[in-house]
């Protein structure tokens, strides 16, 4: 006869707050999807508002999330929805630009490839042990000018100098790594 043992599942006692801090990452992901359809439709007013709105909920669940009110994987969402964020949001703008204005397409591909490439940065010095910091100063400010620039239609400007921030954090992230390196 054969004996089947019990499988033991162990649950890992969740920070307090961690409900509200992954509700709120997963509403600023879904209002991020909703301004880039807006940005599709070609509601730049109302697209500002989902983007606006996304921004914040991801920027107080990111905050939360690394500062005692999530667990890891809330850590994990946060980073991966702020990827999200750039690349439905820039994405869409790229899309919606490139025939009627391609320095506004242009600027969002370098804004979305350096907001990546910036990550990739910090997660390689992370996976390395190395302490790369994270602002959300910078994630703060990105979302800002997107929204500013669909609200009051300075696309032109705002999304070249978000891609001109997200280049920015890159050359420090990178710096911070080789100085790590070094040490």
């Amino acid at each position: 006869m054969v004996r089947f043992q019990r499988l033991q599942i162990r649950f890992q006692r969740q920070p307090p707050g961690t409900a509200i801090t992954r509700t709120m990452l997963i509403a600023g992901g879904g209002a991020a999807a909703v301004g880039a359809w807006l940005v599709v439709a070609r509601e730049p007013e109302w697209a500002s508002f989902a983007a606006g709105a996304s921004g914040v909920l991801l920027l107080v669940g990111g905050h939360r999330a690394n500062h005692g009110e999530g667990g890891p994987t809330d850590r994990m969402l946060d980073e991966l929805l702020d990827r999200a964020w750039d690349g439905v949001l820039f994405g869409a703008i790229a899309w919606v630009a490139r025939d009627p204005a391609p320095p506004i397409a242009v600027g969002a591909l370098v804004a979305l490839c350096a907001s990546f490439l910036s990550a990739y940065v910090r997660a390689r010095g992370a996976s390395l042990s190395y302490s790369v910091e994270e602002s959300h100063v910078t994630r703060g400010v990105r979302y800002a000018l997107v929204t500013a620039g669909l609200a009051l239609g300075w696309l032109a400007w705002t999304v070249w100098i978000a891609a001109g921030l997200s280049v920015l954090a890159v050359l420090v992230r990178t710096s911070q790594v080789a100085r790590e390196e070094r040490a």
